[in-house]
């Protein structure tokens, strides 16, 4: 049991590293997309040895975060390091080159959300922190002392680090035993369980970009030519 315990353990490490870094991506540093879900739930099942299963996660996600747009200070769910829980979660059960199980699946899309959610309010708290670490420092930031606003943003990203890593470890060591109980416990069919949850996650992908399509020129003819490649690729590929 202890060496079981070990072995999960050392297992989180590397996976709450990669929480970290990719949540810093989502705002901070270096905003260079690898927090998107179909990218960061893809490296966490990578990084417990089933990158396929955390790819499928990541798309059922993806949909989800569609709904969602960053902007300033404004809550959302941080779905960066949520997405590296989810997809590590989702490989439970699977190997290298199999879907993930429908109880991990169903489990993985559930922490997602959960995790995001929470991420949101740490992130709001991180940026309370960071303003109360300036607000002492308000004079020299107005002259325009370069170490005080190098030692800010170096504070800033530091913490943002450390959040999404602690964020990431907790909800990955609690998630995973429940997938493995609920992957062992679970009698839906494999076709109607994966159906019910990609229905759910079509619908609010649907429900945004339908909200995009009035919102935002030149919409619909992009998400045509897209639907048109994304065909035509997984026909080549079938």
């Amino acid at each position: 049991m202890f060496m079981e315990f070990l072995a999960v353990l050392f297992e989180t490490m590397p996976l709450a590293l990669l929480a970290g870094v990719v949540g810093l991506d989502v705002v901070s540093f270096p905003q260079a997309m690898i927090s998107r879900p179909i990218v960061a739930a893809t490296l966490g099942g990578a990084f417990v040895g089933a990158p396929e299963a955390g790819l499928v996660c990541g798309t059922a996600l993806e949909c989800l975060a569609l709904e969602s747009l960053p902007v300033g200070a404004s809550r959302y769910p941080e779905w960066g390091s949520a997405s590296v829980v989810a997809g590590a979660i989702a490989a439970v059960g699977a190997n290298a080159a199999s879907f993930p199980g429908v109880g991990a699946f169903a489990v993985a899309v559930l922490v997602g959300i959960a995790t995001g959610w929470i991420g949101g309010w740490t992130m709001v708290k991180h940026r309370q922190i960071i303003a109360a670490f300036a607000r002492p420092r308000l004079d020299q930031l107005a002259a325009g002392s370069r170490n005080t606003v190098v030692g800010l943003q170096v504070f800033g990203m530091t913490l943002d680090l450390a959040r999404g890593a602690l964020l990431g470890a907790i909800m990955y060591l609690l998630a995973r035993p429940l997938a493995v109980q609920v992957n062992l416990r679970w009698t839906v069919g494999e076709d109607l369980s994966r159906a019910i949850i990609v229905t759910c996650v079509a619908a609010v992908a649907a429900a945004s970009v339908w909200k995009d399509f009035h919102a935002i020129s030149g919409t619909r003819r992009l998400f045509v030519a897209s639907l048109a490649v994304g065909t035509v690729l997984v026909v080549a590929g079938a």
